[in-house]
């Protein structure tokens, strides 16, 4: 890893991002082919956030916090701070005094492949958090990693200035250039949610619905009746 910051990266179309996060990340997720979502470890430390941003991007040592600090200079309004280390590491390397001076460049968030501390005091803040643990474990900051380069999480890679949508189903990315296009899906798919949300409220059966039952014949499943299933 070539320790550099990268300045001055194009970003998503911040008023694209701000309509994508509210489909959510099942939707935004779907939409995007089922591509994106950064997996079930990424919890919120918090309910009912629901954020879309612009990715900045860091990778630190374990243990370590310095490109946390070097990452904030990076950020501008509208960003989510995207953040990975080096190997796996749970040590909380992100709590308060960071979100503060998050918050006073107006960052929407934070999502953070590692640990974070002060949850009370982040929650009462409300400044939203995505991570892998919660941990009073310090940190040091004297290692150089990298900020805005590329990063894998859970086996997704996420490039500085992607859209990031997170709620409390977790995280997904997209693309920076794919943008337009997802949001185009996932207003689609809204659409058709939309009208098969009333047929089931009106009592129609997803099995008729979504024409399951020539499926399940087909797979050989068969109805009997609880006296032919005892016999």
């Amino acid at each position: 890893m070539r320790n550099v910051i990268v300045t001055g990266v194009p970003r998503a179309d911040l008023d694209i991002v701000d309509q994508l996060a509210g489909f959510g990340v099942a939707t935004v997720h779907e939409a995007a082919g089922r591509t994106g979502y950064l997996g079930p470890g990424l919890r919120p430390v918090q309910d009912g956030a629901r954020v879309g941003g612009t990715a900045v991007t860091a990778v630190c040592w374990p243990g370590d916090n310095l490109m946390l600090h070097a990452a904030v200079e990076q950020c501008q309004a509208g960003d989510l701070l995207v953040v990975t280390t080096a190997s796996p590491c749970t040590d909380g390397l992100f709590g308060e005094l960071l979100a503060t001076s998050l918050t006073a460049r107006g960052v929407r968030g934070l999502v953070i492949d590692t640990g974070v501390r002060d949850v009370a005091e982040l929650r009462a803040m409300g400044f939203p958090v995505w991570s892998a643990a919660v941990s009073a474990q310090g940190t040091v900051k004297e290692t150089p990693g990298a900020v805005n380069v590329p990063v894998a999480i859970r086996g997704q890679i996420v490039r500085a200035g992607d859209a990031i949508v997170a709620d409390d189903d977790g995280v997904v990315c997209v693309p920076r250039g794919d943008v337009s296009q997802v949001l185009a899906a996932a207003q689609a798919r809204a659409a058709k949610e939309e009208t098969n949300r009333k047929a089931l409220a009106d009592g129609v059966l997803g099995l008729d619905l979504y024409g399951l039952r020539g499926k399940l014949a087909a797979s050989g499943v068969t109805y009997l009746s609880a006296e032919e299933y005892q016999g």
